[in-house]
């Protein structure tokens, strides 16, 4: 089983949102649609996929999560630079 450590934006990228999934396709595709519109990804328009990693380890997935969420903004920023300097969406990418 695969688990997925995920960074997603807004239009603009003045806000980051970090998660885990054990299906980013399916997370992604509700973020995109406001699967829950109170969430915070829905108010702050928060649906681009810039930056994800995958493990099988869950228990490691969850602390990456963790351990990102703590970082400082400029922290995840230089992350989602060297895997992704162009901020595209990588949603696209991973319907394959």
């Amino acid at each position: 089983m695969h688990y997925y450590v995920y960074i997603l934006t807004n239009k603009n990228h003045t806000v980051l949102y970090t998660g885990v999934t054990r299906d980013l396709i399916r997370r992604v595709y509700e973020h995109k649609n406001n699967a829950d519109p109170n969430s915070f990804t829905a108010k702050y328009k928060v649906h681009k996929l810039v930056y994800f990693e995958e493990t099988s380890d869950v228990k490691a997935a969850i602390e990456r999560e963790k351990q990102i969420k703590s970082w400082s903004r400029d922290r995840k920023t230089d992350l989602i630079f060297q895997a992704n300097p162009h901020w595209v969406d990588l949603y696209n990418r991973i319907l394959g």
